[in-house]
């Protein structure tokens, strides 16, 4: 088989989807592998690491010509791939709820998409969980950029001209990004809080040494959707839980909020009036900027002051990791690929649970029933 690696086309895309690591691997199998020119330069794999470890580096063209499988990160436009196989599979990103054209034309063009954020939250597919492994990283850069546009020391420091207070950080939202956060601002000395719809993450909130900030005795405080996702609220959760935030959050120097929900819009978490309680030269990082947002006012990529408060967010933050996001993402890609594989087919062959949730389109049409229903 042939697998095709392309360079990103996307604004602000740093990330590769194969690295030297992988390429070697996917060769072992018995695979041709075709990097383009290019591909792997901002997340500093020159053309040459590639060509080591015996992948084919060339144009455009060549890198796609009769390719069986297309790995990317943000999913191509079908233009870019002409001269694939009939029926190639496109492993990538597809942000299947908002890109409903792109699908479509993959489904006339008789290519088979994979999307990688569909990838179920199950114990066995882990290692093939893109959206874990990046916003692992995206939680740690959040807290990193905060302390950067912070004015201030993160830890205490006892000096002999005096005491340094420990920033306060609060982070709403205690996923995979929420968790790292939560590790990153306590390995930076800051004193730590962190709040979620879903009661069961206050012991692993604890677990990691931060204050749990909940909504006690009001019904919804389970928030626990399908695949370990938080769902909507009740109206009378989303009150309390306002005022609770409202009152917690005037105390904190930063907040890092992570909430997403799904095919749907970032909720709100924090209001213009809850930003106008920070005390100036607090800093506000919207890891959810680019669904929407979870912040009033928060823009992707630019610093918002209001009120003294800085609020930031990156529409792409793991592709301000590029070599490491790029590392975990490729390995992401091999271990789907690779648990799948079939030595007398010589190719992947994939199992209903795992096929049915990935693939958006399949024989010239839309098969994907979240995308369809």
């Amino acid at each position: 088989m042939k697998i095709a690696v392309l360079k990103e086309r996307g604004a602000g895309e740093t990330r590769v989807a194969a690295t030297p690591e992988t390429v070697k691997k996917f060769i072992g199998l018995g695979n041709e592998v075709a990097v383009e020119n290019g591909a792997g330069d901002h997340a500093s794999i020159p053309d040459a690491a590639f060509a080591e470890v015996g992948a084919g580096v060339g144009d455009l063209a060549a890198t796609v010509k009769d390719a069986d499988i297309v790995l990317g990160i943000q999913a191509p436009e079908v233009g870019l791939l002409k001269g694939a196989k009939p029926g190639a599979w496109v492993a990538a990103l597809y942000d299947p709820f908002q890109n409903g054209a792109l699908i479509e034309a993959y489904a006339k063009a008789g290519l088979e998409a994979l999307s990688m954020e569909f990838m179920p939250r199950i114990t066995r597919a882990q290692s093939m969980d893109v959206l874990s492994s990046q916003s692992n990283l995206a939680g740690y850069k959040a807290v990193l950029a905060a302390a950067d546009a912070y004015g201030r020391a993160f830890p205490m420091m006892m000096t002999a001209a005096g005491t340094v207070q420990a920033a306060r950080a609060f982070i709403m939202g205690v996923g995979v990004a929420g968790l790292q956060a939560i590790a990153t601002a306590r390995r930076l000395g800051a004193q730590v809080s962190a709040t979620d719809v879903r009661s069961a993450t206050k012991e692993q909130i604890q677990s990691l040494g931060a204050k749990a900030i909940f909504v006690e005795n009001v019904a919804g405080i389970e928030g626990e959707g399908s695949g370990g996702y938080a769902t909507e609220m009740s109206d009378e959760y989303k009150t309390a839980q306002a005022e609770l935030v409202s009152s917690h959050i005037a105390k904190q120097d930063i907040v890092i909020t992570t909430a997403l929900i799904p095919g749907r819009a970032a909720p709100r978490l924090i209001t213009d009036a809850q930003i106008a309680s920070m005390k100036p030269g607090s800093v506000i990082f919207d890891l959810a900027v680019a669904q929407g947002g979870n912040v009033e006012g928060s823009v992707a990529d630019q610093t918002v002051v209001k009120h003294g408060v800085k609020i930031i967010g990156f529409s792409n933050t793991p592709a301000h990791l590029a070599a490491d996001a790029s590392a975990l993402f490729a390995r992401n890609h091999f271990n789907f690929l690779s648990a799948f594989w079939d030595k007398e087919a010589g190719r992947p062959v994939l199992d209903e649970e795992i096929g049915a949730a990935i693939r958006l389109t399949q024989g010239g049409a839309v098969v994907n029933e979240r995308v369809l229903g």
